[in-house]
């Protein structure tokens, strides 16, 4: 039996890249899930139409996490689609790297807004629907054990998450529902190409320092967190589980 079948799940900033993988993925394992986006409807429309042809569930859902009344619509498009919610995946993120001296109040806000606010915004709204059982999985970063410079905003934002994830996790635990954090190493995905990652000397550092000796895919972050979701990893809790091929 798949290990998700029956639940439904919110994955945010799901139109292209880990989100996607992971709304895929846990579709594949019998959820429904609802494919949040901000901009890329076309994305979110292909993950749905691929998961539908597949034999899913899906719907696409817009939707800016860092306002409050669309974060709590992500979670009403959850209910009235699908009558419940059982797992939510706060993958909506942004970053840009930039030295000390380029640091920019916009992009300081842009990335604390969508980033750290918009994960806590999501959280609040779906903690009204989930049960005991109720997962949610944040995706933060290896960065914030890695420390690159010229991150000093993007990592600052994940290591709000990392603690983020280590208080929810005890705030939610009474109520029986799981908070975890899954944190990726170097993905290839279309934000790594279009931002110059792939195939530059940043990308043969991090390679260099990867036991298992390269980058990752979008699939083997999706795989961990369809695990973290699922009754496999109900003694898990609090958790920051780097993922990166054993980069550290």
């Amino acid at each position: 039996m798949s290990k998700l079948a029956g639940k439904v799940a919110v994955v945010t900033g799901a139109s292209k890249g880990i989100g996607a993988a992971i709304a895929k993925t846990l579709a594949a394992e019998g959820a429904a899930v609802v494919v949040n986006y901000a901009s890329s409807q076309s994305g979110a429309d292909a993950v749905v139409r691929a998961i539908t042809e597949a034999g899913g569930k899906a719907v696409a859902v817009q939707g800016d996490v860092s306002k409050a009344t669309e974060a709590k619509g992500l979670v009403d498009a959850a209910i009235t689609a699908y009558g419940r919610l059982d797992i939510l995946v706060n993958n909506s993120g942004v970053y840009a790297f930039s030295p000390l001296e380029e640091i920019t109040e916009t992009q300081f806000h842009q990335m604390f807004d969508i980033n750290v606010l918009g994960l806590l915004l999501t959280t609040q709204a779906a903690a009204d629907h989930l049960g005991e059982g109720g997962v949610v999985i944040n995706i933060g970063s290896g960065v914030t054990s890695l420390t690159p410079p010229n991150s000093a905003v993007y990592t600052a934002t994940k290591a709000a998450v990392d603690a983020i994830t280590g208080v929810l996790a005890k705030e939610l635990g009474p109520r029986k529902i799981r908070v975890n954090s899954v944190n990726p190493g170097m993905v290839e995905t279309e934000g790594t190409h279009s931002a110059g990652f792939i195939g530059s000397d940043f990308e043969t550092g991090i390679v260099a320092q990867t036991p298992l000796g390269r980058v990752g895919q979008p699939q083997d972050i999706a795989d961990v967190v369809a695990f973290v979701a699922s009754d496999d990893a109900r003694w898990l809790t609090g958790e920051k589980l780097l993922a990166g091929g054993g980069v550290r």
